[in-house]
């Protein structure tokens, strides 16, 4: 998709009908598409109906211009819901993850101004007015202050904050409306979870907090960079941060086969101090919020809109979860899973055999004698597999823990970055943190 610049609609008026047309675009198209296989003596599936290629592109262009909760929505339940969604719903929410088209100038100019003052200009050397990044809720520039410092400040889009009610609910309907959305589960808690992880992620006062008490909580750790925040420049909707050098992450499957090693051993490292020391986990673990300084040797993170606080009793629930996983002791995973909620002590045994079934091969690295190799492993084709294999027990379906959704996310994430990188992990040195 082309990324030129378009307006962001900032009134619930204007996101409302946005969407709603959206949801009739899809529902015409379905009905001619339908009516002109049964004239021609086709069958039809309304699967068939629903992805056509039409579709697929009217939803990605639309999101793509709404930016904010209907992009992040998208996201949110397709990184989330994974393995446990039909594949044809699977793949609708593939493309909701479309890249935001960046804000016109005269738009951007008119953030600015409103939200650093009329003068915003004199506290800058220099601002580059392009944007070298784009995400579903904001877009990152490059500044100068007056005193030299390199800035990357997160700018964003109009309305977002305002309209996330209206968007979350209507991107709920157009699901929905697909009908492939299995029975048992029930997607409301998640709409009301990502209401609110969507408010708190407009709100870069609190991402400065999160990232205040990463650099704190990592300030000994030579292997990670965290940007410093620049104060009075920052605002509830501009985050003006650090400008920190690095390579894209994914330019580092170029690197010697031990620095692969090393930045993975890192990262999956740094998801057990989120989980067990920190108590503060950022949930995104994409390419594009990391990167890697050659020079330094240091993974530097980004984009902390995602984070969540990690309560006492999730963290000694998965802590056992792990610790029962990595020795196989099925009744234990059982209790732990219990305890965090993924499902009652009553559950039907078959339906309980699967989902341990899916703990235990997720935590196979663990278990591994030596590195595991990352990128010769079937261990995502195989928790796939597994994660499909739970339709046939449809009627046992509900829906998981939200802050499970969100670990397993970022668990998964990591998997799926190490698989990129063909990394070769030895993780039994990080079971200190479980035992």
């Amino acid at each position: 998709m082309k990324n030129s610049s378009r307006k962001v609609p900032s009134s619930r008026l204007s996101r409302l009908a946005h969407l709603g047309g959206l949801a009739g675009q899809v529902a015409s198209n379905m009905l001619f598409e339908g009516a002109k296989q049964a004239l021609q003596g086709q069958p039809v599936k309304r699967n068939d109906l629903l992805l056509q290629s039409k579709n697929i592109d009217a939803v990605a262009k639309k999101l793509s211009h709404l930016r904010g909760a209907a992009m992040k929505l998208g996201q949110l339940l397709s990184m989330d819901a994974g393995d446990l969604l039909p594949p044809e719903l699977a793949m609708l929410l593939t493309h909701l993850r479309a890249d935001a088209m960046p804000m016109p100038h005269k738009q951007l100019v008119s953030v600015l101004e409103h939200e650093l003052g009329h003068n915003w200009l004199d506290k800058f050397s220099h601002i580059e007015l392009k944007s070298f990044a784009q995400a579903s809720i904001g877009q990152v520039h490059k500044a100068i202050t007056e005193n030299g410092q390199p800035l990357a400040i997160k700018i964003q889009y109009p309305g977002v904050a305002q309209s996330i009610h209206s968007d979350v609910d209507n991107v709920a309907s157009l699901i929905k409306m697909t009908g492939l959305l299995p029975k048992g589960i029930n997607i409301a808690p998640l709409i009301e979870e990502a209401k609110s992880q969507l408010l708190a992620e407009t709100n870069y006062q609190l991402e400065a907090n999160y990232l205040q008490q990463f650099a704190s909580g990592l300030s000994k750790d030579t292997r990670f960079k965290v940007p410093a925040v620049h104060q009075t420049l920052s605002s509830q909707h501009i985050l003006s941060m650090e400008y920190v050098c690095g390579e894209p992450l994914a330019e580092a499957v170029a690197l010697p086969q031990s620095v692969r090693n090393d930045i993975m051993t890192a990262l999956i490292e740094l998801f057990f101090i989120e989980m067990f020391e920190l108590k503060l986990i950022q949930t995104d673990p994409n390419f594009g919020n990391y990167l890697y300084n050659k020079d330094t040797h240091q993974i530097v993170l980004l984009d902390f809109g995602a984070t969540r606080i990690v309560s006492d009793a999730v963290s000694v629930g998965y802590k056992n979860l792990l610790q029962a996983a990595t020795e196989q002791n099925r009744e234990a995973v059982k209790q732990a899973a219990c305890d965090i909620g993924y499902f009652d002590t009553d559950i039907a045994p078959e339906y309980c055999n699967a989902v341990i079934e899916l703990f235990l091969l997720a935590t196979t690295p663990l278990r591994c004698d030596g590195p595991f190799d990352f990128a010769n492993s079937q261990l995502s084709k195989e928790i796939s597999e597994k994660g499909l294999a739970l339709n046939s027990h449809s009627n046992q379906w509900h829906t998981p823990p939200v802050d499970a959704l969100f670990i397993h996310r970022k668990l998964a994430g990591l998997y799926l970055i190490a698989a990129k990188l063909q990394a070769k992990v030895d993780l039994s040195p990080l079971q200190k943190y479980i035992t």
